[in-house]
């Protein structure tokens, strides 16, 4: 049975390791939106083979302003958002078959993280439970560069069975090129607003490091863990020592 009162929408950028099982697990859907913004690998192709796949080329203004854009392609109210190294388990799609939908409840969907194939099982990482799935006539996400997240002042949030397993990173390379990415999106986004300065930027850094490798035992993830860890101290560290930039540039 198809899933046709629901759309998907995957937003892409050079996803060719991930996006073919992402998008197969979402043949069951009439609708999905492929919201590239950018892609110079064969992410575009792969897309191109999904007859469900309607696919959009467009500009990338932070996650949340990028991820509202890609909605409005949508034939359908509902929204599911899936990123492009995520994949719906069996479970999931038959709650969303067989669900039927408030339409002022946010629903929150569980994650199981992977990097490659391994799980990871620590690091604050597991079954993390974030909201996905909402009517856009209702709600939309708010316009947060980094850390968007779905509106939903006066509406009600529920959990829905089943999984989303995100492989959200195949290389050590990954880690550095996102810590960049997101550091740079989080200092812009609050320049001006948020104060910083390189002794807050060090031991942010410090303190993410210890949290997750001992306080969230990502120790107990072994080398992955370690790896996990040291990203996030790296990201932390970046993000505040950028934001401090930007913001000296501002009193000039």
């Amino acid at each position: 049975m198809s899933i046709t009162n629901i759309s998907a929408v995957v937003l892409a950028k050079n996803n060719e390791s991930t996006i073919y099982n992402t998008l197969k697990a979402l043949e069951i859907f009439e609708d999905v939106v492929v919201y590239d913004n950018g892609s110079n690998d064969n992410t575009i192709q792969i897309a191109k083979t999904f007859s469900n796949v309607n696919l959009i080329q467009g500009e990338f203004k932070g996650f949340g302003w990028s991820k509202n854009r890609a909605a409005n392609f949508a034939k359908n109210n509902w929204i599911l958002i899936v990123d492009s190294d995520e994949v719906v388990d069996a479970k999931l799609l038959q709650t969303l078959q067989t669900k039927k939908l408030d339409e002022h409840t946010v629903y929150i969907l569980n994650f199981r993280a992977f990097y490659k194939n391994i799980e990871v099982k620590y690091c604050g990482w597991n079954n993390q439970k974030i909201k996905r799935l909402y009517n856009k006539n209702i709600t939309r996400y708010n316009d947060n560069d980094v850390h968007e997240d779905i509106i939903t002042k006066s509406l009600k949030i529920e959990l829905l069975e089943g999984n989303v397993l995100h492989y959200s990173y195949q290389s050590i390379e990954q880690f550095v090129n996102k810590a960049n990415t997101y550091s740079t999106l989080f200092a812009k986004n609050n320049a001006g607003k948020k104060s910083s300065s390189p002794t807050k930027a060090f031991f942010n850094g410090v303190y993410s490091f210890i949290k997750t490798y001992f306080f969230k035992q990502g120790f107990l993830d072994g080398y992955v863990g370690l790896v996990i860890a040291y990203s996030h101290m790296v990201t932390n560290f970046y993000k505040y020592i950028k934001l401090y930039e930007l913001n000296e540039e501002l009193k000039k």
